[in-house]
C-alpha cells in the first residue's frame, strides 16, 4: 500500500497541505533528536552570535554578520539562536539544547541519519504521487513557502515537516488557511545587488489574515505534513512545556522549472542541488 494514498493526494490538492502519520517510527524519531542533541554540544557559536550592542555601529555590524551567516548557511551546518540566550558576556543563560531556533541548512547532505530520512522511500514515493521529478532544495508569522523559495512556474516547492515528537495546539503544530494555495503569493524575499546591505529584502508586502481563516494540522511522532508552496501557514507560540523538535525540508519539481537567482538559497560548487531520487 502507498504510504500517500489518492484521497491523500485529492486533499492536498484541494487545501494546500496533508497530515500523514507514520512515516518514521518513535525509534528513528529518537535517534534523530539523539543525534542533533550530540551536533549541538559541539557546535561552534559565532563571536557575532554572542555579541552585546554597545554602540549603533557594533549592531549593524553584528546585523549584518548575521544576515551575512544565514545567506550562505546554504552548503553548511549552522545555528540560529532565540533572542536573549545570551548574557552580556557572550555566554549561555539557557541550557544549548533550548537555546536554538533552527539548525540548517544542509543537514540533509552531511549528516547521515538525516540524509536517509529525505531519501528515504517514503519520501520519494510521496513525491512521485504528487507528480514530482525533483531536484532538492532547502518566520513563524503567516506566509507562503514559495516567498523564499520562488520558481518559475510558481509553486513547484513542496514542504515536509516531520514532527521529531508530538506537534500539538499547545506546543506550536502548524495552521494552514485550506485552499489558499490557489491564489498566487503577494510578496518575496530577494538578494540585494552585491555589495549592498542589508543582504536581503522583500517586495511586496504580505496579506493580512484573520485567525478564523486558520485550521490546526496537528501531527503525531514520526507523521509529515506535506505543504504547497503556495499555501499559507504559520505556527503559534509554545506555550507549554514541551518542546517541538521537527525535521523540515523542500524538493522542487525540476522538469521544465527555473529556480530564481534572486532566492536567497543557491546551490554552490561544494553542493550543488542533490536530486531526490539518488541517495
Amino acid at each position: 500500500m502507498d504510504f500517500l494514498t489518492d484521497r491523500d493526494v485529492q486533499k492536498y490538492m484541494q487545501d494546500g497541505y496533508v497530515v500523514l502519520d507514520g512515516l518514521l517510527s518513535s525509534r528513528e524519531c529518537d535517534e534523530l533528536r539523539q543525534r542533533m542533541a550530540e551536533v549541538v554540544e559541539r557546535m561552534d557559536v559565532p563571536q557575532h552570535c554572542r555579541t552585546t550592542f554597545s554602540t549603533a555601529h557594533d549592531e549593524q555590524l553584528q546585523t549584518q554578520g548575521n544576515a551575512d551567516y544565514f545567506i550562505t548557511s546554504g552548503d553548511k551546518i549552522r545555528f540560529f539562536f532565540e533572542k536573549g540566550v545570551f548574557d552580556d558576556k557572550g555566554e549561555f543563560i539557557v541550557p544549548k539544547q533550548r537555546s536554538l531556533n533552527k539548525v540548517g541548512h544542509a543537514l540533509h547532505a552531511y549528516e547521515p541519519l538525516y540524509k536517509k530520512v529525505t531519501h528515504s522511500p517514503k519520501i520519494q514515493g510521496a513525491a512521485r504521487k504528487l507528480g514530482l521529478q525533483p531536484g532538492f532544495g532547502g518566520e513563524v508569522t503567516p506566509h507562503q513557502d514559495a516567498t523564499f523559495l520562488y520558481t518559475e512556474p510558481l509553486g513547484r516547492v513542496l514542504g515536509l515537516w516531520i514532527a521529531l515528537e508530538d506537534a500539538t495546539v499547545n506546543n506550536g503544530c502548524l495552521w494552514f488557511i485550506p485552499g489558499s494555495h490557489n491564489s498566487g503569493i503577494s510578496r518575496r524575499m530577494v538578494r540585494t545587488p552585491a555589495g549592498a546591505f542589508p543582504l536581503t529584502d522583500f517586495t511586496g508586502r504580505e496579506q493580512n489574515y484573520s485567525d478564523e481563516q486558520f485550521v490546526a494540522a496537528p501531527v503525531k511522532k514520526g507523521g509529515v505534513v506535506l505543504i504547497h508552496g503556495e499555501v499559507v501557514h504559520r505556527s503559534a507560540e509554545n506555550t507549554s512545556e514541551d518542546s517541538r523538535h521537527v525535521y523540515t525540508f523542500h524538493v522542487m519539481e525540476t522538469q521544465d522549472t527555473r529556480w530564481s537567482p534572486d532566492n536567497w538559497l543557491q546551490p554552490t560548487e561544494e553542493l550543488p542541488f542533490p536530486p531526490l531520487y539518488t541517495k
